[in-house]
């Protein structure tokens, strides 16, 4: 770049000295060999220019890269509570409108702020050194363009912030119509989506083109300046031409040397208005990698040299809550013990805390108050890692990823052999099944599964946390979607395949848990009653009224 803009500066002297020692004396051979230095000169700045703009975008793209990279791997130390702070579209945004927005910051500066500058300069003192006297023009121009370009910065910078924040909105609409689009037409409710995102975009173009407005005065007033000080310079320097002060070529030179200056003044305040736009995407980037993520690590772990033998997981007095500090308690006081091999089932009404709870376990949430311990030792004190290798989950809303049915099963033991993937999809009943696709194992899935049904995705989440061979297994739910014989074929299938392994499960269904060697019915937050079924049945008026609402006399000895 300091080459090219050196040659750029080169360039008004040689031509006064092709107008001053050339032309006004009539020596062409002068003519002929400053042109010959100006085309060198030429060549010279291009090459420059072109190895400047090489690597001004390998080191924005590279750049780019490498802060996206960071972002997601921040992204991925996140807690749940941090992902609420954040919400899927805005994370979308950051990742891709905001990184482009630097990335172009990175360019621009590496090329235009750069050049700009350099030439600024370098014009300004190549201007002195022709005339001090015509160069006083500038003490006037440049402080009215600078306080200029300092009031639409100003201005700028917040309404870009506000611009990205509707742009988070306009891509939050869009990712849950997307994600939502069965739901949309099975009760037809299009245009009210329609309606939604177009309040949305509409947010985001009135704003956008506020910001457009403000930016958009800059062109035409630095243009007036511009053009105001070239006619100061021809009327002042005219008279020192006329008078012999000052030579044609001299003037020329001058003239251009103010235009290069002047240029690149508006050039700086074109590139600052681009900074005030990524400064906002600078700012929003930053915060996701500030942010110190809600689950703390342990620095020396407590339970680090120890190997998790046995699976006992103990609740000591836990209580949670959504909210800043816990303020809204979704869980209150909740102790037990699930002994190793155990199966402990989880009962309770919407929302009484079922899901909350066994979120903490995997340490998706960090109680509030009081411990989980897992043989012995507080889970805070053992490296989420470590713990959640020993952790296998099944949620009721199954999750799959575009790809394989052999690659999502896989996803949590990727070097598993087909023998021990064959083996996990027989246990979650899954095997018959997938081998009814053409392709069988090697059948692709759309992204989340859309191409399989609900009771299959289930199954093949199933089969994902078995073949992990946990040390705790946590069924949320997890065969909401599958019929009772094939759950009782399931439920079956694990306690052979998983003898030593702690397992719970969370059910609506009492028949999913009637066999469990505990059930703990949970209400507002609370452990109201403990036990197996026949001991609940006995004692609980609440497990008894369950009951009661899901089996009527005629269904209880199919049941």
């Amino acid at each position: 770049m300091i080459l090219e803009v050196m040659m750029d500066l080169l360039q008004p002297r040689l031509m006064a000295a092709i107008v001053n020692d050339g032309v006004m004396k009539g020596d062409l051979s002068r003519v002929g060999l400053t042109g010959a230095l100006m085309i060198g000169a030429a060549v010279l700045g291009l090459l420059g220019g072109m190895g400047c703009t090489y690597y001004a975008i390998r080191a924005s793209m590279g750049f780019a890269t490498d802060l996206r990279d960071a972002l997601f791997r921040k992204v991925q130390t996140f807690a749940f509570r941090d992902l609420d702070r954040f919400p899927g579209g805005s994370l979308v945004t950051r990742l891709t409108g905001d990184v482009v927005q630097v990335q172009t910051l990175i360019h621009t500066a590496l090329r235009m702020l750069i050049r700009s500058s350099f030439l600024f300069a370098g014009s300004i003192v190549m201007a002195l050194l022709i005339s001090p006297r015509l160069s006083l023009l500038f003490a006037v121009a440049i402080p009215v363009l600078f306080a200029l370009t300092y009031a639409l910065l100003r201005k700028s910078v917040p309404l870009y912030r506000e611009l990205q924040a509707k742009l988070d909105r306009v891509n939050s609409v869009l990712q849950e119509n997307l994600g939502g689009v069965r739901v949309v037409k099975a009760f037809v409710r299009a245009a009210f989506e329609r309606g939604r995102f177009g309040r949305a975009n509409e947010d985001n173009y009135r704003v956008g083109l506020k910001a457009a407005r403000l930016l958009a005065i800059n062109s035409p007033i630095t243009t007036i300046i511009l053009n105001a000080s070239i006619v100061c310079i021809l009327w002042y320097g005219g008279g020192q031409t006329w008078k012999g002060e000052l030579a044609i070529g001299s003037l020329a030179a001058f003239l251009t040397y103010a235009a290069q200056a002047l240029n690149s003044m508006v050039s700086l305040a074109n590139t600052l208005a681009n900074i005030s736009r990524a400064k906002a995407s600078a700012d929003r980037i930053n915060e996701v990698l500030r942010t110190t993520p809600d689950l703390r690590e342990p620095a020396e772990a407590e339970g680090s040299g120890r190997q998790i033998r046995s699976g006992r997981l103990e609740f000591d007095r836990v209580s949670f809550g959504y909210g800043a500090g816990g303020e809204e308690p979704v869980l209150q006081d909740v102790s037990f013990v699930a002994e190793p091999g155990r199966t402990i089932g989880i009962l309770g009404a919407t929302g009484a805390g079922k899901s909350t709870l066994v979120n903490l376990i995997p340490r998706l949430y960090d109680p509030d108050a009081g411990r989980i311990l897992l043989d012995g030792t507080d889970i805070r004190n053992i490296p989420s890692e470590r713990l959640r290798g020993h952790v296998g989950i099944v949620l009721q809303q199954a999750v799959l990823f575009s790809g394989t049915i052999r690659d999502n099963i896989r996803y949590g033991k990727p070097e598993a052999t087909q023998e021990e993937v064959e083996s996990a999809a027989r246990a979650a009943e899954a095997h018959e099944f997938i081998l009814s696709f053409p392709e069988g194992y090697d059948t692709a899935i759309g992204q989340r599964g859309v191409t399989l049904s609900g009771g299959q995705k289930q199954r093949l989440s199933i089969a994902r946390a078995l073949l992990a061979r946990p040390d705790i297994l946590i069924l949320d739910d997890s065969t909401s979607a599958v019929d009772l014989r094939t759950e009782a074929r399931i439920r079956a299938a694990l306690k052979e395949r998983l003898a030593g392994c702690t397992c719970l499960i969370i059910a609506q269904r009492i028949s999913s848990v009637a066999d469990a060697d505990r059930i703990l019915v949970l209400e507002d937050g609370r452990i109201v009653a403990d036990g197996t079924h026949a001991e609940l049945m006995a004692g609980s008026a609440v497990y008894r009224d369950i009951y009661a609402s899901q089996l009527g006399e005629e269904e209880t000895a199919h049941a």
